[in-house]
């Protein structure tokens, strides 16, 4: 009987360390599901290959799609997102639909977007039309919640 509640034991102990094991979170680009994921702002259907971008929560790994930066960056101050400047963000390159760290990329203002905030990122400076502007990042966090529709 006691070699029963030490093996019994033993197994609880097993479980609750393998069963407690903290996933690793995915911080590469989520699939997106073209017209049928929804902006988590505006509920527009995401389908401009060359203006999305998501985000993930940092701590979960939950995903969050949005059809423009714009609505990110108000998604942000709107809701309070205590981890936003943590999270990890992804927009696609507006050239070629490629999945760029929305933080160090570089932004002309001079698009039409989803929701016409008109910022689109660039992997490189070098593809960025002469005599544009080009802004940063903070810049364009700034821009849009001055504008703050």
């Amino acid at each position: 009987m006691k070699i029963f509640f030490l093996l019994l034991s033993l197994g609880f102990m097993f479980v609750n360390f393998t069963g407690c094991e903290k996933k690793a979170i995915n911080k590469q680009p989520h699939e997106v599901h073209w017209d049928r994921d929804m902006c988590r702002r505006c509920a527009m259907v995401v389908s401009d290959r060359k203006n999305t971008t998501q985000v993930i929560n940092p701590t979960n790994g939950k995903v969050y799609m949005f059809d423009d930066i714009g609505c990110m960056v108000l998604w942000f101050d709107e809701e309070k997102i205590p981890w936003k400047d943590k999270a990890i963000i992804w927009i696609t390159d507006v050239n070629t639909g490629e999945w760029i760290d929305a933080r160090k990329a570089f932004y002309d203002t001079e698009n039409i977007t989803p929701m016409a905030y008109g910022f689109s990122a660039h992997k490189s400076k070098d593809t960025i039309k002469k005599d544009q502007e080009i802004v940063d990042y903070k810049e364009v966090y700034k821009r849009v919640k001055a504008i703050g529709r």
